[in-house]
């Protein structure tokens, strides 16, 4: 999670799967491998928020003790960070290169065509709804506790938490010390941004030692996702040390085991990013392929630039009467569907804030169904 300029929405986050794939992006760093907080792990029966065994090549260009540029980089993040040169040499020196990392995070293969009703497939089906209407029945004073407090819908925060970790089952298994140094000293030459990732990487690797520190914890131990993204909403270093809250009031922050804070944080993260109270996310829309203006209307990609004239006049119509009071601006968000005809919304400010967590509509989209789904699941309950 970063703050990012209007034009980074044309880069993402990151999903080793079907989000990669899917991801115009965001990522967090302006990449959907850049900042991770999407993560579409396969459903399983167990928890697995256990430690997974992940091993190295064992070649010696990975061994991050004798690497030059890692102890360069050790020295430069303990002044960036005021920490303890020699703790983070040390610290350092312990990291293992993981290679599947590395190859998690190269290009998807060209000519792979995004598929958002295989996406949407994915997160909006009975398993994933089942478990966030528990989710939401367990934690329901919580979650109104933070819509109050945040202004930001329960549903949102659902869909987020659902999507991300569906509900804290998946939490990650790779050593968060192992992760962000594979990125951010060995990112994959192959990828087009390789050196902005790994440089985002290498300032996610410094947050991750002052977060330990001051949360008292050993950083050779902490478990996250593949890019470095813990607890149950994901965060990554920075994000935590900029929107974590204490939400159970217990005087810490602990995302991966109280749910309350990672409610919270969810929320908070909304907040700071813009979410405006009360407005919607999209609405539907239609346009004739004849005459509509597609260039000129995703010219911006997702970034709201038109009113409802500038829609009009260029030949996209929204008809429904919530519209007709958003005060805000749209963007025309294409969604497609493999060699199907591509999906279209018209997506608000409120849109393109969810995507701040993670920069693709398609995991903006897959949120905001989820979590509609399970508000009505729980409508249907007695």
């Amino acid at each position: 999670m970063t703050v990012s300029s209007p034009l980074q929405h044309l880069v993402p986050r990151l999903l080793v799967t079907l989000a990669l794939a899917c991801v115009p992006t965001l990522v967090v760093a302006n990449d959907s491998v850049a900042t991770p907080n999407a993560k579409t792990p396969k459903i399983a029966k167990k928890n697995t928020n256990t430690a997974t065994k992940h091993t190295t090549a064992g070649k010696s260009a990975h061994n991050y003790a004798k690497r030059l540029d890692v102890r360069l980089a050790a020295d430069a993040i303990a002044q960036s960070e005021s920490l303890d040169q020699t703790w983070v040499r040390q610290t350092l020196a312990k990291a293992h290169y993981i290679p599947a990392i590395a190859k998690a995070v190269r290009p998807a293969p060209k000519g792979v065509i995004k598929n958002w009703a295989a996406y949407q497939r994915r997160f909006i089906e009975p398993q994933r709804i089942a478990a966030g209407s528990a989710f939401w029945q367990a934690h329901l004073q919580t979650l109104q506790r933070a819509e109050k407090t945040y202004g930001v819908p329960a549903e949102i925060i659902v869909g987020i938490i659902g999507v991300e970790t569906l509900y804290g089952q998946h939490t990650g298994g790779y050593k968060v010390l192992d992760a962000l140094a594979t990125l951010a000293f060995d990112f994959p030459t192959s990828h087009p941004r390789a050196k902005q990732r790994s440089a985002y990487f290498r300032q996610e690797l410094g947050q991750y030692l002052k977060l330990c520190q001051q949360l008292k914890r050993d950083p050779t131990t902490l478990l996250g996702s593949y890019a470095g993204a813990m607890g149950l909403g994901q965060f990554m270093p920075s994000s935590w040390l900029k929107y974590a809250v204490d939400f159970d009031g217990d005087g810490k922050v602990d995302l991966w085991h109280s749910t309350p804070d990672a409610i919270g944080s969810v929320a908070n993260y909304f907040k700071a990013f813009g979410w405006q109270t009360g407005q919607p996310t999209h609405f539907a829309l239609r346009f004739d392929q004849a005459t509509v203006d597609k260039a000129t209307l995703l010219a911006p990609d997702i970034l709201p630039t038109f009113n409802r004239e500038a829609f009009t006049a260029l030949g996209v119509r929204i008809d429904d009467d919530d519209a007709k009071t958003y005060p805000g601006k749209w963007a025309l968000v294409e969604l497609f569907n493999g060699d199907d005809t591509p999906s279209y919304v018209a997506g608000t400010e409120n849109f393109y804030v969810v995507t701040r967590y993670n920069w693709s509509s398609y995991y903006a989209m897959a949120v905001i169904e989820l979590g509609q789904a399970v508000a009505r699941e729980m409508q249907s309950k007695p």
